[in-house]
């Protein structure tokens, strides 16, 4: 885990402070819309921590010992945390993005060499020429600019021991945000192994997994026709949470094949993707503990099915929206155009979106008790839109949202 220096900051002249309501985590149903929204605002950031926030005058009594930054009569959010992205990976995959514009599927394309394949060559040459972590930089970089303050970056791209090693202490180095690392070393098979899954797994486990935990929060699966099955999902999660990893899974991005039903069984913390989740599904984790990831941007991108993101929320599941920044799927780094997607194709309401890219994420990351809010002994994790309205974050479409940003109360 990296995390960024921390400063002292009053952020003054607010028109509008919204952040969601309460202190639990994580928020279900109606609880998810629910929002303070505070007029004539500032917040008071003490050694990176919010000391106080909401009325102006009386925060500015309360501390007129700290420096001023002028907010301009703009509105401010909690810093957004992106809980999934594969953003360490070395060059791109232009080349498919006009593919799939001429007809080219997903699946017909990773059968083809590309996708996951392509990345997994590029992440590797990378790795092996030391740019591997400035490529992250600047991928991170790009994010904290539509202001994305916390982020997950999984590993996945190298499926050999020492590139996966190095993607997760790329991930763990300092960087401007905050990042947490998973490990996604079944992500696909490595090209060694052809098709081989099972004996993949066997050199996962034995050689790389005790090592990819000492760098690790998390460990994730991609558990899809054409990479692994629930059978071999379990087998690597399991060990995974005997390493004491917290666990992830993609599952249902093209079919229902048991992804949702071995999250719950063995507790994960979520189970991300969905386009393909049926009735059952919806109710099964609507039922449980296990977060409902959307990525509206890779379904856009792909042109799938949309995730039943309203049905979740309607039903009580615990759902949080992320990127998915990734070079073949979802080449998108703002989560205020995934909130505005989730506003406009998935059917939630902008303090929903908001909600569910701040205090779910954070719970998502083990890191609810101090981030995604502006309220006291959070950290002092702000954006100031370039607007007066905090809807604007969800309402820009594509745009500059982000006037400034501030991690642990250092502007980035």
């Amino acid at each position: 885990m990296s995390i960024s220096p921390v400063a002292s900051i009053l952020i003054d002249d607010l028109a509008q402070l919204a952040s969601p309501a309460g202190r639990a985590a994580p928020l279900r149903g109606a609880d998810l819309r629910s929002l303070d929204v505070i007029e004539h605002a500032a917040v008071a950031i003490v050694d990176g921590v919010v000391a106080a926030a909401g009325d102006r005058e009386r925060v500015l009594r309360a501390h007129p010992e700290l420096p001023i930054h002028d907010a301009g009569g703009r509105a401010a959010i909690p810093g957004l945390i992106d809980c999934h992205t594969h953003a360490a990976f070395g060059g791109d995959r232009a080349n498919e993005f006009d593919l799939r514009a001429q007809g080219a599927g997903y699946e017909q394309i990773h059968a083809a060499g590309g996708g996951i394949a392509a990345s997994v060559a590029a992440t590797r040459a990378a790795a092996g020429e030391g740019s591997l972590g400035a490529a992250l930089d600047r991928h991170l970089a790009w994010m904290a600019a539509q202001g994305t303050t916390t982020a997950e970056v999984k590993s996945g791209y190298g499926l050999d021991r020492d590139t996966e090693l190095a993607m997760l202490d790329a991930v763990r180095a300092p960087h401007a945000i905050e990042t947490a690392a998973t490990f996604l070393r079944a992500h696909a098979v490595a090209p060694e192994f052809g098709e081989d899954a099972d004996g993949y797994l066997d050199f996962v486990l034995a050689d790389v997994l005790s090592a990819a935990a000492d760098r690790a929060e998390a460990a994730d699966v991609f558990l899809e026709r054409g990479a692994f099955s629930a059978a071999q999902a379990e087998r690597y999660l399991r060990a995974a949470a005997g390493h004491g990893l917290a666990l992830r899974l993609h599952a249902d991005q093209f079919s229902e094949a048991g992804g949702v039903e071995l999250a719950i069984r063995l507790g994960a913390r979520s189970v991300d993707h969905l386009e393909a989740t049926g009735p059952g599904g919806v109710d099964a984790l609507a039922a449980s503990d296990v977060a409902a990831v959307v990525l509206p941007a890779c379904a856009l991108m792909l042109d799938l099915p949309r995730p039943p993101a309203r049905a979740l929320v309607d039903g009580g599941a615990v759902v949080a929206l992320a990127t998915d920044f990734n070079p073949g799927s979802a080449f998108c780094d703002s989560l205020p155009l995934v909130m505005s997607l989730a506003c406009m194709q998935l059917r939630l309401t902008p303090a929903e979106a908001l909600a569910a890219c701040t205090v779910n994420a954070a719970w998502v990351l083990g890191r609810a008790e101090r981030l995604g809010r502006i309220a006291p002994g959070y950290d002092g994790d702000v954006v100031i839109l370039e607007a007066d309205d905090w809807r604007h974050v969800a309402y820009h479409l594509g745009g500059r949202v982000a006037a400034d940003v501030f991690k642990r109360g250092e502007r980035l």
